[in-house]
């Protein structure tokens, strides 16, 4: 059943609050109509900034619904430098939001919103705790065995990327266990890569329903890869007609004055209508 609201998740510090203003806009302009909360879990960010981010959201029946989280979950976490307590937020979501919310989508916020995303939002679960993409390409075929042997994870089925996660609260509340979390992270410290995505993987790639990345969680990087991959089909045209969410992974980042990829043009032109319906933080 369609919503007019949806209900979206975001874990950041106050660093990435220019880029969750672009991703935000993107989002609005591609869902006319649509009410949304957004949720977002944070340690410390300045209540002036999150107030002016608050009144910009208004201004489209959006609400910000801010949390802080209670650090005294983390006393038995492994947290250093590296491992910094904000890498377990997602992934211990459900422990922080309300009782009464139910589903949720969380959305890294070095992402544009293209098309609409309801499509994702309302799909049904099927008994998995979440839908994710795998970033699937030449290379799938060994990189996922191999993801699958180093995290010690045998029954999923692909290595899943944590920029977009559609969310099961319910089923998350009586299966994801901090204490879980935290003895992985600390038994597997030597072998994480990217922390938060293989502990996901390695708990619960089990219970991920697969998604298309080429529709979901589009990698900005490997334009040529989705075009190959197709024999010519996914071209500009297809993407800008049907991907809905454009994640820009990796460290090269469309905000940076380097940034020289593909949709560089495309992302700048989002941060300007940011700039133009937002409020400044």
């Amino acid at each position: 059943m369609e919503t007019t609201r949806m209900d979206l998740l975001v874990t950041l510090d106050e660093h990435y609050l220019p880029q969750l203003r672009v991703m935000l806009t993107s989002l609005h302009l591609s869902h006319p109509g649509v009410r949304c909360r957004v949720y977002l879990l944070h340690r410390g960010i300045p209540e002036e900034r999150l107030a002016a981010l608050r009144e910009g959201l208004a201004r489209w029946d959006f609400s910000l619904v801010p949390i802080q989280v209670d650090e005294t979950v983390f006393q038995d976490a492994p947290v250093t430098d590296r491992y910094p307590q904000e890498m377990y937020y997602r992934l211990l979501a459900a422990r922080f939001l309300p009782e009464e919310l139910d589903r949720v989508l969380y959305l890294d916020p070095d992402i544009l919103v293209i098309n609409p995303v309801r499509p994702l939002y309302e799909t049904d679960l099927a008994g998995d705790l979440m839908a994710a993409a795998t970033h699937t390409g030449l290379l799938a075929g060994i990189t996922d065995p191999m993801n699958r042997l180093r995290l010690e994870n045998y029954e999923a089925e692909a290595y899943y990327n944590s920029g977009v996660l559609l969310m099961d609260l319910e089923a998350m509340r009586r299966e994801v266990r901090p204490a879980d979390i935290f003895d992985y992270a600390r038994e597997h410290a030597d072998i994480l890569l990217l922390p938060d995505q293989d502990i996901l993987n390695g708990l619960y790639g089990g219970r991920i329903l697969g998604v298309d990345d080429s529709l979901w969680n589009y990698d900005a990087r490997r334009f040529d890869r989705y075009l190959l991959t197709s024999q010519g089909m996914k071209d500009m045209d297809w993407v800008m007609g049907h991907t809905a969410i454009l994640h820009f992974c990796g460290k090269r980042k469309p905000w940076q004055r380097s940034y020289q990829g593909r949709f560089a043009a495309l992302y700048k032109h989002y941060q300007h209508l940011a700039d133009r319906q937002l409020p400044p933080l």
